[in-house]
Order: structure tokens, then sequence, then C-alpha cells
């Protein structure tokens, strides 16, 4: 159960770093400058490009290497850094790029007669954004968001080859020590399973409630 919770302590923080990041990622490339939506392309392009082993791999040793660097010349101590603060980051970094995506995308899925209203009526940026951007961009966004968290899930399998002891490592080494590889394997898949039907059972209620007020698939047929 260690290794359970390690894993969704990993998948939560990897998920909201990544939610800050793709928001910021989001505006950033739809309202930002030239040097702005350069960076931020090539970012969102890398990292869907590079298989997520290899990020997780040179982010993990080559990201803690450079800190350790910096602070060095700095005149400061090397550091250690936890694994989970660094697994949090790593996954976090790679869901930053998706997210950056899903989010674009849905606010370009609001309509504009929205915007426009907000703007006829004089609403600053920051009232527009709470009131008219965020609510209308939900329903369109939680969809790619919630795959997201589940993949978030199981990605956090990767960090076993950096010896962080998540649910799969926990597994392995039971099975080694027990010889049961198809009992300890077929729990762990199970403890997957059930993440993921809990998620979706909460995803579902999410989406319901952001989709309140409009018309369902049946009623617009």
């Amino acid at each position: 159960m260690v290794g359970l919770l390690h894993s969704l302590e990993i998948a939560i923080g990897a998920t909201c770093l990544g939610l800050m990041i793709g928001t910021a990622g989001a505006f950033g490339k739809l309202y930002g400058g030239p040097v702005t939506r350069d960076l931020l392309a090539v970012y969102t392009t890398v990292v869907r490009a590079v298989p997520e082993l290899v990020l997780i791999l040179l982010l993990y040793y080559a990201g803690t290497d450079l800190i350790n660097q910096v602070l060095t010349a700095m005149g400061y101590s090397r550091v250690d850094i936890s694994g989970l603060a660094a697994g949090i980051f790593v996954l976090g970094f790679v869901q930053g790029a998706y997210s950056t995506e899903v989010i674009r995308g849905a606010i370009l899925a609001i309509p504009q007669g929205q915007i426009e209203a907000a703007r006829a009526y004089g609403m600053s940026p920051g009232l527009m954004l709470r009131r008219i951007t965020i609510p209308a961009m939900l329903p369109f966004a939680i969809p790619g968001l919630a795959n997201l968290w589940l993949i978030a899930t199981k990605d956090t399998a990767l960090l076993a080859v950096v010896g962080f002891n998540e649910l799969t490592l926990a597994t392995r080494q039971a099975a080694g020590v027990t010889k049961a590889y198809l009992l300890f394997f077929l729990a762990a898949g199970t403890l997957y399973l059930a993440v993921s039907l809990l998620s979706n059972l909460n995803i579902g209620r999410i989406e319901a409630w952001s989709r309140r007020g409009m018309p369902s698939v049946n009623e617009a047929r």
C-alpha cells in the first residue's frame, strides 16, 4: 500500500503542476508575443515527440545534476533532491506540455460571441477570465485533462527505472523476494484498475457539474 500511496502522491502532484504549466502555456501560446509563442511551441513539440521514459531519465539525472552544479558555482553545497519531489517535477513537466494543448484547444472552442459580449460590457481581462473563459472552457477541457490524469497514474510506473519506490517497483521487489510474480503483479494491476474506475466516477461527476445549464446530447438532437 505504501507503493500505491507514493504513486498517487506523484500523480496528484504532477497533475497539479502540469495544470499550472498548461494554463500558463495555453495563454502564452494564444496571447503571448512571438518569442513566447515560439518557445512554448518548441517545449510542447519536444516533450510530445521524445518518449517519456527518455525524458524521465534525462530530467531526473541531468536535471538534478544541473541544479547541484549551479548551487556549487554559487558557493552553496550540493543537495539531495528527494525522489518524490523529482518525480513530481519530471512528470509535471511532461504533463504540462500536453495540458497546454488541451487547454489551448478548449479556449479556442469557446463561442467567440461570449468573448465579444464580455468585451462589449467592458470586462477587464481578469474578470473575463474568471467569469467567461474558465467556466466556458471547462466542458471542453475536462475530457482531455481527465485522460491526462489517468495517464499520470500509469506513468508513475516509469519512475521505477530511477529507483523510486512507487507501486510497480514495490511490486517487483515483493515478487522477487517471494517468487509469487503472478500474484503480486495481478494485485498491482487490480490496484491500477481500481484507481482508474474510481477516477472515472469522480470525473463523470465533475464533467456533469461543468456542463450544468448546457443542453444534453439528446436535447440537442
